[in-house]
């Protein structure tokens, strides 16, 4: 077959009205409505040569008209169909045969003739979806289609990390294994560089010399190649509050004013200390410069009882008294055994050096394909903190590829499992903000900076709409909550909205992929990934059926309050 040509009893029927994106379908024989099925795809006449128009069934309508000057005899049927146009079918494009584009230089005409593709014809139209896909440079390989499972479904990995994505899923739908299932393939490409944040320890099973596996440091770690340690002196101003200011104290202002004048004075202390007085000249409060924190208080400690001359005797300084609260939750944090991978007393963490080493963990890509894929494991990071340890790693990577060279940049991919947790639809935290704050700058700017954004989550209507709103592709797996689904609807192009109409009955492992990166809106069968993520549901009656019990209180329990596994 070298085309779409079509016989009569392919015909479904002819076109009665055209929309701007969408026909309705006149059918006059009813026998072609029994095998019709939503979502099925059928090809129109255009008005050029060599040229169909190709669009999804997105509704079939069967209605009873009756004639009213005669009430007693049988109604008539009246069939018609709704179809919403996606692109445009070319037997020969240039020098190109059997090419399909998603886009329409023209619309049907009223009568022209609509057609089903089905069997052989069908074949041989996803036969051009997956030659194009795979054809191209940055074929990204997702699953098998659904209409036709011995069709490849590929994706644009360009367009697919430059305009953001967002796979979305109830727990249990496979969205773990489509998340392995891509990390994977970028694994293999030879200078590969993604950073997955792993927020349960979910994706520990995915090792090899591709995969470089991080935690972030437990109450009980020490500094070693396989921990990340992230010192308080990373923090930019906001992070800093937001962290250890109260904002409903009313000494806030105060404390914020005298905690930055004594941040930037130690940070020039340990610059000139180590002989780099010009660079002390020109640092801002935000350069991610040592200093040490038990100085600071000292600092603010003397500020806080701070006595200054008087007309006749000393009087309290500017700053009495109204340090000592905060102080306090300065002091506290620092003795949080939680918090050791961000105030740990190791001398490592206060080398001049230490934020180029942790910037190359995170940042370096791979050479010869090994330790592209950098995962890094929060289980152990507080709950009330999360937000903020997350969007920090965040920022470091999009600061860095901000301030490197263009022509020396290599992009890099940020997949943000359980995503609703630091990336909130609302901000009602200092933390939270902070963490928007960084999210909706990278969803907005990153592509200039080679920073790509993956967005997963369970619950799409709990995360940011800004952010979700600067995603152009979707990975969609099975929703069964209504607001979750209504948010994915309205995320879908106008044209489409009805395709998500079968979230809640996909399957576990299909999705509804739509966007710039992907050929042809379509229903995939995700394909498994060899190394499967810790995310397979619990078989509770197999295990309560079982004779023997695995169960190990006691180590739960020491584990427990060690605050380490």
């Amino acid at each position: 077959m070298d085309d779409l040509h079509f016989c009569e009893s392919d015909l479904l029927g002819v076109v009665e009205s055209v929309d701007t994106g969408s026909i309705n379908i006149f059918i006059e024989n009813e026998e072609h409505l029994k095998s019709l099925q939503v979502n099925q795809l059928v090809a129109i006449q255009s008005s050029r040569v060599n040229q169909q128009l190709i669009g999804l069934v997105t509704r079939i309508i069967r209605k009873s008209i009756a004639d009213e000057d005669r009430p007693d005899e049988i109604p008539v049927s009246y069939n018609s169909v709704r179809i919403t146009l996606i692109g445009t079918h070319y037997a020969i494009d240039g020098l190109e045969k059997n090419v399909f584009k998603r886009s329409l230089a023209v619309v049907p005409s009223i009568n022209a003739e609509c057609y089903v593709l089905q069997s052989e014809k069908l074949k041989f139209f996803m036969g051009a979806i997956t030659n194009q896909s795979q054809n191209g440079k940055a074929a990204l390989k997702i699953g098998t289609y659904n209409i036709d499972d011995e069709a490849t479904a590929w994706l644009n990995g360009n367009r697919f990390f430059q305009r953001h994505a967002v796979i979305v899923g109830s727990t249990g739908s496979g969205k773990s294994c489509c998340v392995a299932n891509i990390l994977e393939q970028i694994a293999e490409l030879k200078s590969a560089n993604a950073v997955l944040f792993d927020i349960h320890g979910e994706y520990t099973p995915l090792v090899g010399k591709n995969f470089r596996q991080y935690k972030i440091a437990g109450p009980n770690d020490l500094f070693s190649d396989e921990t990340i340690f992230l010192p308080y002196w990373l923090l930019n101003y906001d992070e800093m509050l937001s962290l250890m200011l109260d904002r409903s104290d009313t000494n806030a202002p105060n404390q914020a004013m005298a905690f930055s004048a004594a941040v930037i004075t130690r940070k020039q202390e340990f610059l000139n200390a180590m002989d780099k007085k010009e660079l002390a000249d020109q640092i801002t409060l935000d350069s991610p410069i040592p200093y040490k924190l038990l100085g600071l208080i000292d600092d603010l400690k003397e500020l806080d009882s701070e006595m200054v001359p008087g007309a006749r005797t000393d009087k309290q300084g500017p700053l009495y008294g109204k340090l000592t609260r905060f102080i306090q939750r300065l002091s506290t944090k620092k003795q949080d055994k939680r918090l050791n991978f961000m105030f740990s007393n190791d001398d490592n963490l206060m080398e001049y050096d230490f934020m180029e080493d942790l910037c190359k963990k995170i940042l370096e890509p791979a050479v010869d394909c090994e330790r592209g894929i950098k995962i890094i494991d929060f289980s152990e990071v507080p709950s009330d903190i999360l937000p903020l340890i997350v969007s920090m790693i965040a920022r470091l990577i999009f600061s860095i590829q901000q301030w490197t060279e263009s022509e020396k940049r290599n992009p890099i991919a940020i997949f943000c499992d359980e995503a609703h947790l630091y990336i909130p639809c609302a901000a009602d935290t200092t933390i939270n903000q902070a963490s928007l704050s960084t999210f909706e700058r990278i969803s907005k700017e990153g592509r200039k900076y080679g920073v790509g954004l993956v967005v997963i989550t369970q619950r799409p209507s709990e995360v940011n709409r800004t952010v979700l709103s600067q995603c152009n592709n979707f990975i969609a797996m099975r929703l069964t909550n209504a607001d979750d689904q209504s948010v994915v609807k309205r995320l879908f192009p106008d044209n489409l909205g009805d395709f998500s109409e079968v979230l809640p009955i996909l399957d576990v492992g299909e999705a509804i992929i739509v966007g710039d990166s992907c050929l042809l809106p379509s229903r995939i069968k995700v394909q498994c990934p060899t190394r499967k993520p810790k995310s397979q549901t619990v078989d509770f009656w197999n295990i309560w059926a079982k004779n023997d019990s695995n169960a190990t209180i006691n180590a739960s329990v020491n584990a427990l309050r060690r605050q380490s596994k």
